[in-house]
């Protein structure tokens, strides 16, 4: 459980670290781009925090876990917004939360999709 834990909220940190940097004036990228990163930011953190909840609670159904890591990275993804709304030239918007949902649901279904490859499956009644 430690280095999952340590590991989420090292990314968690990093991803604060990212929203408190004020953005530049003047033209910017493509908004895709920061889809994108808002897509794999989160889906790195919805597949940790999977992985952690999954060690919490040994044996618990898979969906619950699945539920309740992209309920806690979607919970994240909210307060870095309200976060970023205090940061010079930033501003909260919730279509970045959006895709933060995306990514996450993308981290957290790769985690399940690997803990339903490695179960071997059960006979059929």
């Amino acid at each position: 459980m430690r280095p999952w834990l340590t590991a989420l909220i090292a990314w968690a940190g990093i991803i604060f670290l990212l929203s408190s940097l004020p953005n530049p004036p003047g033209p910017r990228g493509p908004e895709w781009q920061s889809y994108l990163a808002h897509t794999i930011e989160y889906a790195v953190f919805g597949y940790l925090a999977a992985r952690l909840f999954a060690a919490l609670r040994p044996g618990a159904p898979v969906w619950g876990v699945a539920l309740a890591a992209w309920t806690f990275a979607v919970l994240y993804g909210l307060s870095d917004e309200f976060h970023q709304s205090f940061v010079a030239n930033r501003h909260a918007s919730a279509l970045d939360v959006a895709f933060d949902a995306f990514g996450a649901a993308i981290g957290v279904g790769l985690r399940v999709a690997a803990l339903r490859l490695r179960r071997p499956a059960e006979p059929r009644r």
